[in-house]
């Protein structure tokens, strides 16, 4: 239960462990599931990066072609068999019972029957074909027609280093604009709202600095937390990469 009186069901078969460390896991979890989610909405997260190719490993474990194949049988003559049940179920002997009525009905039934026994045979048979064929298979050992390649993972996992980082910077900079808000929520919002605006870049090597002049954004609330994170900025007295000028945060004029 949380200091507000919000009170969360945790189920587990965890036997073991403290329920207070079960707490911290889901809500580790939860965290991470939001973070995917925010990424994926707002950094592109899932954008395909590469499209260049490489042999797979032939270490990897894949999914055997053969028991493949024999699952997939499985199921469509399990669904098969269902509905011949349905049917098998559903059929009775609607008119009078005159002996060529009752004839159709018991060769009907003895009809559906048969062939629900065979496909449980058929049945019973690719379950023991399955059962003997090995579920995964190391990927030197598929067909040659079963193999595959997958995408390169340097450049991605490079370009999702980045937006990693990103995401750090802006959380901390969204940590210092909590304060001059109403709404903890509408911190990120305002910081997308922040890279998204134009600026102006003013280098002056007298003095060393290069300012970084943001224009106003559409509300007054907005360009007051604004200039809250701006001289917060200001006085990690920040140097631009690879020169001597510091950076400068302004808003417009200021």
């Amino acid at each position: 239960m949380s200091e507000t009186g919000r009170q969360t069901s945790l189920l587990s078969t965890n036997y073991r462990a403290d329920y207070t460390a079960l707490a911290v896991s889901m809500f580790a979890r939860w965290s991470q599931e939001n973070f995917y989610k925010y990424m994926r909405q707002n950094s592109n997260l899932d954008r395909l990066a590469e499209y260049g190719t490489e042999p797979v490993p032939d270490t990897i474990q894949a999914v055997n072609p053969a028991w493949r194949k024999l699952d997939a049988q499985i199921r469509a003559k399990t669904e098969t068999r269902r509905r011949q049940l349905a049917l098998f179920g559903a059929l009775d002997l609607q008119s009078s019972l005159a002996e060529p009525e009752v004839a159709r009905y018991q060769q009907k039934k003895a009809q559906l029957q048969e062939e629900i026994e065979n496909l449980n045979r058929e049945i019973d048979e690719l379950k023991k074909q399955r059962k003997q064929t090995p579920h995964h298979i190391a990927a030197k050992d598929l067909p040659e027609s079963d193999r595959f390649s997958r995408l390169l993972t340097e450049r991605k996992h490079f370009i999702d280093t980045i937006k990693l980082i990103a995401y750090r910077a802006e959380t901390s900079m969204a940590s210092l604009l909590r304060d001059k808000l109403n709404r903890e929520d509408d911190t990120r919002a305002l910081l997308r709202q922040i890279y998204e605006t134009e600026i102006d870049l003013v280098p002056d090597l007298e003095t060393n600095t290069l300012a970084v002049r943001l224009h106003h954004l559409t509300q007054a609330a907005h360009d007051e937390a604004v200039r809250h994170l701006c001289n917060e900025l200001n006085a990690t007295e920040t140097l631009f990469p690879g020169t001597d000028l510091k950076l400068v945060y302004q808003l417009g004029s200021s």
